[in-house]
């Protein structure tokens, strides 16, 4: 905590979208610096799925920082609340987990996020903990802190009541319980993305009922997938594992859009921001964005392999696109993307690749599609403006798509 609250303030601040409330964070890094002590900051992860991609790592990346600042992390693991299924952004019920594929799912979170934070200096912890404490009895006088009617105030909740869609009784507990967490932990502050304000909120509250100084809410960005228009996300096959292997990894990057670039160099790389400005200043001067997203791609792939692995993933990657191993006389074609990026399909078959779009779909099917090298697996992709791809079904037809 050898930095000045400023600086301390402007480190945290960086990529984030909303501070609630940056005074109180202010007061309380001053205090914390004042008594020696460190702020315990949380931020909570439902294990729904046994593995994590680079939209995840948005939050971990910055408990990362708090950690370099010298303050107190929580990974909290919602195994109890991993069992009711995050209702934000549903229009449907979720399908509530077992105990133990939350369990199994938990573990695998462990190893990865070990990836960037320091393991000594980070405090695992699982709601079951107090929760399975609390009991029925408890649970009841949890539910009395909170009316329905400012659960209904939540937009998802709104929504889906207006649209006569059903709400089941244990999703209104969710929130509750999340904000419990922080009442348990005595959190000074807790991250979340910006779709989880209302969990957030729901604790700074419960910290008041309870007594307790309301911790401050810090909400980052959801990271756009490769689409550039979606979040990112598994279901819809626009994501980046962390689990993925070093060429898969590099290759997706290499997808992105160089606008895009700008937007994961600030929530996903370590380097400071003086350093991505000086990148961006040489690309307005000249140089090529492809060869500044190979440094963005070296760091995360270094990130959670090697060094040595994200070398050989560049090796790989130029031996494939930029040894003349592709044909000499592969046509180019621009396309328009729209706002809303132009779906894969369409792509193929306006760069007549295939002769429909049941066709594209039927060749995305078989495994026979591949931008940039990588094979095309979500038929729904969507592919944004601002990028030039490669494009490759079955083993002799090919084009360069660049896309506006």
């Amino acid at each position: 905590m050898s930095q000045s609250v400023d600086e301390a303030l402007a480190e945290i601040g960086r990529g984030a979208d909303e501070i609630i409330k940056l005074d109180e964070l202010e007061q309380r890094l001053k205090k914390a610096a004042e008594e020696g002590r460190a702020l315990r900051v949380k931020a909570g992860f439902d294990p729904t799925a046994p593995d994590i991609h680079l939209g995840h790592t948005v939050l971990i990346n910055k408990l990362r920082q708090f950690q370099q600042l010298g303050h107190q992390v929580i990974f909290l693991i919602g195994d109890f609340t991993g069992m009711i299924g995050d209702p934000t952004g549903k229009n449907v019920t979720r399908k509530p987990l077992t105990r133990e594929e939350v369990a199994a799912n938990a573990e695998t979170y462990k190893e990865q996020v070990f990836k960037i934070l320091d393991p000594e200096r980070t405090e695992v912890r699982r709601n079951s903990e107090w929760m399975d404490a609390l009991g029925a009895d408890g649970l009841i006088k949890l539910a009395a802190q909170y009316t329905v009617a400012r659960m209904l105030e939540r937009d998802d909740f709104d929504k889906r009541f207006r649209g006569n869609q059903p709400i089941a009784v244990h999703e209104f507990l969710y929130p509750l319980i999340q904000g419990y967490d922080s009442v348990a932990l005595q959190a000074d502050v807790e991250l979340g993305g910006t779709d989880q304000k209302f969990n957030l909120l729901m604790g700074r509250h419960l910290q008041q009922q309870y007594g307790q100084p309301p911790q401050v809410v810090l909400t980052m960005p959801l990271l756009e997938g490769l689409d550039g228009v979606q979040k990112m996300s598994k279901s819809l096959g626009n994501y980046i594992g962390v689990t993925d292997a070093p060429e898969e990894m590099f290759g997706k990057i290499m997808s992105i859009s160089d606008s895009l670039m700008w937007r994961y160099f600030d929530l996903l790389s370590f380097r400071s921001t003086a350093e991505i400005a000086g990148l961006k200043q040489q690309v307005e001067a000249g140089a090529n964005p492809r060869d500044i997203k190979f440094l963005l791609a070296e760091e995360i792939i270094t990130r959670f392999h090697d060094a040595a692995a994200a070398r050989r993933a560049q090796e790989d990657f130029i031996q494939r696109f930029q040894k003349n191993q592709l044909p000499d006389d592969m046509p180019e074609v621009t396309l328009e993307a729209g706002a809303d990026g132009l779906p894969v399909a369409v792509l193929l078959r306006e760069a007549g690749l295939t002769g429909s779009t049941s066709e594209s779909f039927r060749m995305i099917q078989q495994g026979a599609v591949k931008l940039d090298g990588e094979k095309v697996s979500e038929r729904n992709l969507r592919l944004p403006a601002g990028q030039t791809l490669v494009v490759q079904v079955g083993k002799r037809k090919f084009a360069r798509v660049k896309l506006l």
